[in-house]
């Protein structure tokens, strides 16, 4: 009788932890991270819970710039979204500024995004004139 109670209540101890542990970190967005080839540590996605950060508005617009093949972490991503901005319009602008060969770094995307100009339709209008209107974006 004992030995069944010595070897049921650490095993409910241990289910009990990993359940507290399993509602901080959304598994299937870190598990489709990684499949994706995206490394997230999943220290970090707790951390975003404990932040009041929804880890999905970053860790998408992640995979689709590691997928692009642009230079963007998701300290950058998750800065910027606390600041206010738009993740998802500013990854898409970069990846189209990236593929209409347009010099565009995520600190000027994300600038631009924060002072309320739509960073996706500025790339564009410049995918036609050739170079990035930034004065006319940015002054207005």
């Amino acid at each position: 009788m004992f030995e069944i109670f010595g070897f049921i209540i650490p095993l409910i101890v241990i289910l009990v932890i990993v359940g507290i542990f399993l509602s901080f970190v959304p598994l299937g967005l870190w598990i489709s991270a990684v499949s994706a080839g995206v490394r997230v540590n999943i220290f970090s996605l707790v951390g975003m819970r404990l932040r009041r950060v929804r880890a999905d508005k970053i860790i998408r617009p992640l995979i689709k710039a590691q997928k692009a093949g642009m230079d963007v972490n998701a300290n950058q991503l998750e800065s910027h979204l606390l600041s206010g901005g738009r993740v998802d319009n500013v990854v898409d602008a970069l990846i189209a500024a990236h593929r209409a060969n347009l010099d565009l770094s995520f600190e000027r995307a994300a600038a631009i995004d924060l002072a309320g100009r739509n960073v996706f339709e500025a790339v564009k209008l410049s995918k036609h004139l050739g170079f990035l209107p930034l004065r006319l974006m940015v002054s207005r």
